[in-house]
Parts: C-alpha cells; structure tokens; sequence
C-alpha cells in the first residue's frame, strides 16, 4: 500500500518536473497551470493502472498447488470507466495442494480457502466439501471428524449450479 503510494507521488512528480523541463526548451511558452495538471493527470493514471493490474500481480505471487476458484469484478459510479471496463477487486483462491481425503469418504474434501481483496488482509478458513451431495461448509471448533472420515456439527450450505468451490475441488462439480 506505502509503495504503490510513494510511486504515484514519484511519477506525479516526475509528470510535473517534465513538463517544466520541456517549458524551460521552449522558452517559457507553455502555460504554468500545465505542471501540476500533469502531476495530477499521472498520479490518477498510476492509481487506475495499479487498480486494474494489482489482480494478476497478486495472482503470479501465489505459491504452487494455489489456484484461482473465483474473482470478483468491480464496478462503480465514482469510477465511471469501470462499466466499460471492469477491474477484479477480490478474489478466492484454493490450495489444491492441501487437499485431504478420507479413504472411507472419497466424495468429501478438506483444505484451506484464502480470500483475498484489495486493500484488505488475506483471510484464510478450512472449507469442507461434499462433492457428491453438492454442499460445503466452513470447519469451525464445532466440527468433529470421525474415524471412519464422518463429519458431525458442520454446517453445510447448499451449493448453487457451477459453485467455484466445488468445481475446484471435485472436478466438473
């Protein structure tokens, strides 16, 4: 956040110090308003170009076994261009790599789910799914596993058509 900061005051001012340079080649023609337009034009377009390329620069960091399940795109009235072209402000991502199974239970799945979002922590929570009964749950200390892989005190949430989770996790879905 501090550095994406500092780079839009940098290129802010390195806008407004070009142009007061090329004001200085011409022989003082150009109008003095012109700098700091320039320096405000630059920081804003620093600020959209981090807004819309901060999704695959995040994606590109994630660890191996780590992929994308869903993203959210983001549109808004005080960003008016976002209706034309959308930005993903938030994002889910799986660890395939943690997926556990039980040989007695082969349809149901645990692992970790991280939630990640734009200006905002990463969040991370156990998901347990149940492939052949379409649900999922979020494990909480209420949750007990049994020996023969049986899950008591989850609560499941019915999955829609298509759910990212499941699709991930079980395959088609």
């Amino acid at each position: 956040m501090y550095l994406e900061l500092i780079a839009t005051l940098v290129a802010g001012i390195a806008a407004a110090g070009f142009v007061m340079l090329l004001n200085r080649l011409v022989g003082g023609l150009l109008p003095r308003w012109l700098a700091p337009v320039a320096a405000g034009v630059m920081m804003i377009g620093v600020t959209i170009y981090n807004e819309y390329t901060w999704y695959s620069r995040s994606v590109l960091v994630l660890p191996e076994g780590v992929v994308v399940a869903q993203s959210v795109e983001s549109r808004s009235a005080y960003r008016p261009w976002t209706y034309l072209v959308p930005f993903v402000d938030r994002f889910v991502a799986v660890d395939t790599a943690l997926v556990k199974q039980h040989d007695e239970q082969p349809g149901l799945r645990l692992t970790e789910v991280y939630y990640f979002g734009r200006w905002a922590p990463i969040r991370e929570a156990p998901v347990l799914v149940d492939c052949e009964k379409n649900r999922r749950a979020i494990v909480t200390d209420a949750a007990t596993f049994e020996d023969d892989g049986t899950v008591d005190g989850a609560n499941w949430v019915q999955a829609g058509e298509g759910d990212p989770l499941l699709s991930t996790l079980c395959g088609a879905g």
